[in-house]
């Protein structure tokens, strides 16, 4: 059935709210977030002014609805088969989204993404098309990088967290930021690795059964959330070390009490990872995100004296 449900006939027309739920809203936060943490960093370099917030409203739209909107197209198009057994409620395997219709928006809305990049500068348009790059190795193959937890994580955590970070301070800054804005871009887009080994502890029989070698299914649960925590905390640790030695010790000693909070979270994650890890997600996660916006801000101070 699903089979004939994926062959519906191209002259369908595909629905505005199923278009919608294949850009899946939901997962715009990140990268809007984190674009948002650079376009703070960087404020110093450029005047608050109309045409700077009108640039950063446009580079948040390019970082979530664009850019995240296309990279979640492009994974459902790759992976509609699967879907058509697990989420067979899902734009395409539904046949909400008819035919080829959900590749043709793929490419369509990966092109838009791009063409609005460069509109907003040549070092936002090389970051968002290395991003898009990341999006369809991830999805496709013969790369398909989501078939392994080290890989495919590290995919996902730089292009939504690193360079969206990277982005936004290159659309506030008119170009490449300081090498200091870049240096934390990427240790927090490392730590991300982490946060994306948290949805991986709830498909571990299908993951297995299926070949996708997750962390989960490399190292066990117990292996695999050990590593998840140290990747999450030593990147915010250094994060925090680095702020103190740039002359900003009341924000560093901000971030290092979150990260003293995300501990304490994760010594309950650890204890039991496959029901913990939805709630440490919720909870140790949204300490980590709030420990970037504070590191934002103490670059935007180190950066303006």
């Amino acid at each position: 059935m699903s089979r004939l449900i994926l062959d519906a006939p191209a002259s369908s027309r595909p629905s505005a709210s199923a278009a919608l739920e294949l850009l899946k809203p939901i997962t715009w936060f990140a990268p809007m977030w984190a674009f948002g943490c650079g376009a703070i960093s960087a404020r110093s370099s450029a005047p608050a002014d109309a045409a700077t917030v009108w640039t950063v409203l446009a580079g948040i739209v390019l970082a979530g609805p664009l850019l995240c909107g296309a990279s979640q197209a492009v994974n459902d198009w790759f992976d509609r088969h699967v879907d058509a057994i697990n989420e067979p409620q899902r734009p395409i395997p539904s046949g909400r989204m008819p035919g080829r219709s959900g590749l043709y928006m793929a490419i369509g809305w990966t092109g838009l993404s791009l063409l609005i990049a460069f509109l907003l500068g040549p070092v936002v348009g090389a970051a968002s098309a290395l991003g898009c790059l990341f999006a369809w190795a991830y999805s496709a193959p013969p790369f398909r990088l989501k078939r392994n937890g080290w890989w495919g994580n590290a995919a996902v955590a730089i292009s939504y967290e690193g360079l969206a970070w990277f982005t936004g301070a290159a659309v506030v800054a008119g170009g490449m930021p300081d090498s200091k804005i870049v240096l934390l871009a990427y240790l927090y887009s490392v730590g991300a690795h982490g946060i994306m080994t948290l949805n991986d502890f709830k498909s571990i029989e299908g993951d297995t059964a299926l070949g996708v070698r997750t962390l989960p299914v490399q190292y066990g649960v117990s292996g695999a959330a050990v590593i998840a925590c140290l990747v999450m905390a030593l990147p915010q640790t250094l994060v925090a070390a680095l702020l103190a030695a740039w002359g900003a010790p009341i924000f560093a000693t901000a971030v290092a009490v979150l990260i003293a909070a995300q501990i304490v979270l994760m010594r309950r994650f650890v204890a039991d990872p496959r029901a913990r890890a939805p709630w440490y997600n919720a909870t140790g996660t949204s300490l980590y995100v709030a420990g970037m916006m504070v590191s934002a801000f103490a670059l935007s101070a180190v950066l303006g004296t």
